[in-house]
């Protein structure tokens, strides 16, 4: 399995004119390899070396079907449903960029000096939001609450969750739709600005036998 294909080089989509410049490792697909996928796709990282082109080679199809898939990187929600600052989840121009390259067998491109220098990875530094309540099934708020995200703490794989919020004026936020959601890369769901939740909203959408952490500063 591949952990972590990933990237947030929108930028580099649309200024490629897919069809009229082959895609290449050197320039583009390189890049989104450093910026999202290397820090786990690196020797001494969690999964197989994708830092060269040699390294890439051999996992062509395995790239292209997880890709396709929408397996990788493992995301695991619906976009659109909710407004996430770590969104990880590849758009359709960046899935058709990879995908472009590879049925194009995958050219290297002849400029070596449009390869990027190789990122250096710093040590993580802990998370700042902690659970302050976990959530099972409908659960009604007794306090205020400032929410910042969410963090699924256990939910099986073939589960889906509309999850969402209940305002006591009669209004209802939408949190996070859950969909293929893969608990071996547990991550939290981090909204792009934060949700106030006043005493008495009911969190709707969790199934009773799972469990969603609430999370604040």
């Amino acid at each position: 399995m591949i952990a972590g294909l990933c990237c947030g080089l929108g930028a580099i989509v649309t200024a490629h004119n897919i069809g009229v410049t082959p895609v290449t490792w050197n320039r583009e697909i390189s890049r989104l390899v450093y910026d999202k996928c290397a820090s786990c796709h690196r020797p001494g990282g969690t999964a197989f070396s994708m830092m060269t082109y040699q390294d890439v080679q051999p996992r062509l199809v395995e790239i292209k079907t997880a890709v396709l898939h929408r397996q990788m990187p493992p995301w695991g929600a619906i976009k659109g449903f909710g407004e996430f600052k770590n969104d990880q989840a590849l758009t359709q121009e960046q899935i058709e960029l990879i995908v472009d390259w590879i049925q194009n067998d995958a050219p290297r491109g002849n400029n070596r000096r449009a390869l990027p220098a190789e990122p250096s990875f710093p040590a993580a530094t802990p998370a700042a939001y902690v659970p302050v309540k976990a959530v099972s099934g409908a659960t009604t708020l007794e306090r205020s609450l400032v929410l910042e995200g969410l963090l699924p703490e256990r939910i099986s794989s073939n589960q889906s969750a509309r999850i969402t919020a209940a305002l006591p004026d009669g209004s209802v936020e939408p949190l996070i739709w859950l969909h293929q959601y893969d608990d071996r890369y547990k991550h939290p769901f981090l909204f792009r600005k934060a949700v106030r939740l006043p005493a008495g909203t009911v969190i709707r959408g969790v199934p009773a036998d799972a469990v969603v952490g609430l999370l604040a500063h």
